[in-house]
C-alpha cells in the first residue's frame, strides 16, 4: 500500500511549491490540491514554456497524471475555467487529468464583493487580502452556509444559490449604508459569466474524492498532497489575524483529501534561502534597504496572482524551526539559494529578542516587538545555476546547507538553484 506524501510550504508562501510538485510528479501518478483557492499562484516553468497554476495541482503538465481537487480547496469557476483553456491551449488534455472533489467550495461573485468590503471596513488594520474571495467563501464553509461543486448537480442549485446570494446582499446593504461602500464590479455581469462557467465545470469528473484517493493509495498508486500559501499563514498556528483561512500545515492534508494520518508518508518542506511575504502582518527579518530590494529584484519577488511586490528579508530559523515542528517534515527543499550569489555576507535570524528577552520561540503575539538575533555567513562567489551536481557547489554555500541542517534536525533533500527543471540538485 502507497502513502499519501505531502508538499508544503514552510515560509509565508510563495516558496516556489509549483516548481517542485512539477519536478516530484514524476514520482507520482497522482498529485491532489488539498486546501487553499486561487490567491495561490504556483509558478512552473520547463525549457521555454512558464506557466502559473492557481486552481489545477501542478502534476497537470505529466502525461497520464490523475490531478485531484480535494474538498479542502476553495473552486472560482470563472478562474478555474480561464487556467483550464489556457493549459488545453498548450495541448494539454485538461479534461483527461483534472477531477474535482464533490464536497470543495464554490467561490460566487458575492464572495468577492463581501472580500472587498471586509477589507475596506478595517481600514489601516486591513488583512492584505487578494480580494478573490478566499476568506468568506471559507466563512460561509464554517457556517454551514456555503454552496459545494456537488450541488451544482442537484436540481435545486439554483434556489440554494438565490439563497446565499440574498444573505450576501443583506450584508454588503449594510457596509454600503456604514461605510459608503461601492461595488468594485458589476454584479450581474459577473454572476452572468459564472453561471456560464459553472456549467463549463460540470464537464470535468466531479467525483467522491475521499473514496477515490482512498482507493488510489489501496490500489498501489501513490499520490503527493500539494499545499497552497505557507505554513506561517495557517489559520490555526500562522500569525493570526494576517493568515489565510484554511489549515496550511500536514494535517490540512488529511481533512482537505480524506485520508487518514496513518497514510501520510514523506512531508516535504519547501523553503526560500531567504524570506518573503506578501501582505500585512509580522515579518522579523523584514529589509527595507538596499538589500532588501537587491533580493527582490534578483529573485524577481513579485505576486504570480497579483503582481505586488513581496517584501523581503533574511532567512528566519526560529519560524522555520516552528514550522517543522507542527507538520513533521522529513525532507528539506530549498529554493532560490542562486539569488544569495553574489552577496559578500548573508544573514540568518538563529534567536529573536521579544520584549528584550532572547528565545527561539515563535511568539504569540503578532504585534511584540521581535529583534532578530543574527549569524553571518561568508557569501559564496559563485553562479549557482549552472551547478548539475553536489560536487560542484562551493564551500561556503554547503556550509550554510549544513547549518540550516544542524538547526532544524533535517535533511536538505533537494536544492533548487534556477527556475528551469534541470537546475535542480537531488543529495543523497
Amino acid at each position: 500500500m502507497k502513502t499519501l506524501d505531502v508538499v508544503l510550504g514552510l515560509q509565508w508562501g510563495d516558496e516556489g511549491k509549483g516548481k517542485i510538485v512539477d519536478y516530484l510528479a514524476q514520482r507520482y501518478p497522482v498529485v491532489a490540491r488539498f486546501q487553499g483557492g486561487p490567491n495561490a499562484g504556483h509558478s512552473i516553468q520547463f525549457g521555454n514554456t512558464s506557466f502559473v497554476l492557481h486552481s489545477v495541482p501542478s502534476g497537470v503538465f505529466r502525461e497520464g497524471s490523475i490531478n485531484i481537487i480535494g474538498n479542502g480547496v476553495v473552486l472560482d469557476p470563472s478562474i478555474f475555467r480561464s487556467e483550464c483553456e489556457a493549459i488545453e491551449k498548450m495541448g494539454i488534455p485538461v479534461r483527461e487529468r483534472v477531477r474535482i472533489a464533490k464536497r470543495a467550495h464554490l467561490i460566487v461573485p458575492t464572495h468577492k464583493l463581501l472580500d472587498a468590503a471586509d477589507e475596506a471596513a478595517l481600514g489601516k488594520g486591513k488583512i492584505g487580502s487578494t480580494l478573490k474571495g478566499i476568506g468568506p467563501t471559507y466563512s460561509d464553509k464554517t457556517a454551514r452556509n456555503g454552496l459545494r461543486v456537488g450541488d451544482l448537480l442537484e436540481a435545486d442549485f439554483a434556489a440554494k444559490y438565490e439563497t446565499l446570494k440574498k444573505k450576501h446582499l443583506a450584508r454588503l446593504a449594510q457596509y454600503q449604508q456604514q461605510y459608503a461602500f461601492t461595488f468594485p464590479f458589476d454584479l450581474e455581469e459577473a454572476e452572468r459569466k459564472w453561471l456560464e462557467d459553472a456549467q463549463y465545470l460540470k464537464s470535468f469528473q466531479i467525483i467522491d474524492a475521499e473514496y477515490e484517493t482512498n482507493a488510489l493509495l489501496d490500489a498501489d498508486k501513490a499520490i503527493l498532497a500539494e499545499g497552497a500559501q505557507g505554513s506561517m499563514l495557517d489559520v490555526d498556528f500562522g500569525s493570526y489575524p494576517f493568515v489565510t483561512s484554511s489549515s496550511t500545515a500536514c494535517a490540512g492534508a488529511c481533512t482537505g483529501l480524506g485520508v487518514a494520518p496513518r497514510r501520510i508518508g514523506h512531508v516535504y518542506g519547501v523553503f526560500k534561502a531567504y524570506c518573503t511575504r506578501v501582505g500585512s502582518g509580522p515579518f522579523p527579518t523584514e529589509l527595507g534597504d538596499e538589500t532588501g530590494e537587491r533580493l527582490r529584484q534578483k529573485g524577481r519577488e513579485f505576486g504570480a496572482t497579483t503582481g505586488r511586490p513581496r517584501r523581503t528579508g533574511w532567512l528566519d530559523l526560529p519560524a522555520l524551526k516552528y514550522a517543522v515542528m507542527l507538520s513533521g517534515v522529513t525532507d528539506l527543499i530549498m529554493m532560490k539559494a542562486d539569488v544569495l550569489d553574489g552577496f559578500d555576507t548573508i544573514k540568518v535570524a538563529s534567536a529573536y529578542c521579544v520584549d528584550g528577552v532572547r528565545t527561539d520561540r515563535v511568539p504569540y503575539d503578532v504585534y511584540a516587538e521581535v529583534e532578530p538575533v543574527y549569524k553571518e555567513f561568508k557569501g559564496w562567489k559563485a553562479d549557482l545555476g549552472a551547478c548539475r551536481s553536489e560536487a560542484e557547489l562551493p564551500a561556503e554555500f554547503k556550509a550554510y546547507i549544513a547549518y540550516i541542517e544542524q538547526e532544524t534536525g533535517v535533511p536538505v533533500r533537494i536544492l533548487s538553484l534556477g527556475p528551469d527543471r534541470a537546475q535542480t540538485i537531488i543529495r543523497e
